[in-house]
């Protein structure tokens, strides 16, 4: 008994039903089950088409699942790497630009908790920040207390010394 595999559309739409993908991620996905030439296009034209793939909600599902860990040049790197289009991107982080030290500063305040003691202590929570993808001012601010000072916080207060 043969069984029938789903349609490339089906498939798309399985994926599609989890979270959001780009057009240019599921060509890729779906790029080993095409057997007729073109039909992966068509397939994924029709459903742009009715709306089922968006880049703009691409871009706001990965900014409200990752914009609370990340800095913007991870966020960058991550939506350029699902082939979505640079000037969107670029809009989209220029609007998470101005939180971007209050983001940082509460990674940092769930890893970490304490301003260094020494240069080596300081220089690991400088590397944490920079993986996450802030910027190095905004990683050097962090660190050294002043953010928390620019935003009103005393950090000894806050950590309940």
């Amino acid at each position: 008994m043969a069984t029938d595999q789903p349609s490339l559309k089906g498939r798309a739409l399985r994926l599609l039903s989890g979270r959001e993908y780009s057009r240019a991620e599921l060509e890729r996905k779906l790029a080993s089950f095409e057997e007729v030439p073109g039909s992966l296009a068509q397939a994924l034209e029709d459903l742009q088409a009715k709306g089922f793939i968006s880049e703009k909600r691409v871009i706001e599902s990965v900014l409200h699942r990752r914009a609370g860990k990340l800095g913007g040049a991870r966020l960058r790197q991550e939506l350029q790497g699902k082939g979505l289009d640079p000037g969107a991107v670029g809009a989209a982080l220029a609007q998470l630009q101005g939180s971007e030290g209050e983001r940082a500063l509460a990674v940092w305040r769930k890893k970490f908790g304490v301003p260094p003691a020494d240069a080596q202590t300081a220089a690991r929570q400088m590397r944490f920040l920079a993986t996450r993808g802030f910027s190095t001012d905004t990683i050097r601010r962090v660190v050294s207390g002043r953010l928390a000072e620019d935003v009103g916080l005393d950090m000894d207060a806050e950590l309940g010394d």
